[in-house]
């Protein structure tokens, strides 16, 4: 496989697994609804940082050590279910308000933490850029190969939360949200409920 054909398969491995709805395009797309474009791409930023933080983890090799290292491995997916059953309940929180949430201000500076915090606390990322990684590299490929991939699936990380980030602060899904905001923030929570558990779950199956 050349080159060029390297570096496609690998982007589209690494893009299907990016664009899929996990709890990091969930809960890009729960802040571009409920409070905005400025918000949710703050946190789409701090999500990329974080998504290729796990990329260079993965690219040089560390990915391979870090699922030998269980102690370290099993403290990680549990601190990630923790913060995503944290999510959850603030979720589930804002689902038992009536009346419409209005964004608050004094929280926008937040958002990036928010979303860097989000993505490395959850190490399955590393496994996801190890398979795509692994499409389109083999035992000789050079650095510049590797690199060049991290970089590719790097800015397409970005991109698909900038796209998610754009979408969902359109004003009609805006709109709909502050409609259906307590059933939507409900679905919201199980789904990082479900997540949470699962992550913890696993960090305990061998």
């Amino acid at each position: 496989m050349g080159g060029f054909e390297s570096l496609m398969a690998i982007a589209a491995a690494f893009f299907v697994v990016t664009v899929s709805p996990g709890p990091a395009n969930i809960a890009v797309a729960a802040v571009a609804m409920h409070s905005g474009r400025g918000p949710a791409l703050r946190f789409g930023l701090g999500l990329s940082l974080g998504l290729a933080f796990w990329g260079v983890v993965a690219a040089t090799g560390l990915g391979i050590v870090l699922q030998s290292a269980t102690t370290v491995l099993t403290a990680l997916k549990v601190l990630g279910g923790l913060y995503l059953l944290w999510l959850a309940l603030q979720s589930a929180r804002s689902a038992s308000r009536s009346g419409a949430e209005a964004p608050s201000p004094g929280r926008q500076g937040r958002w990036f933490a928010r979303g860097l915090v989000l993505n490395l606390s959850n190490p399955k990322a590393v496994v996801a850029w190890m398979a795509a990684l692994s499409m389109g590299l083999g035992q000789d490929t050079n650095l510049s190969s590797v690199f060049a991939a991290t970089v590719l699936c790097m800015a397409l990380g970005v991109g698909n939360y900038i796209g998610y980030a754009v979408t969902f602060s359109l004003s009609g899904l805006m709109a709909g949200y502050r409609r259906w905001r307590r059933w939507i923030d409900g679905v919201v929570a199980g789904l990082f409920a479900l997540a949470g558990f699962s992550l913890i779950r696993s960090a305990f199956v061998r």
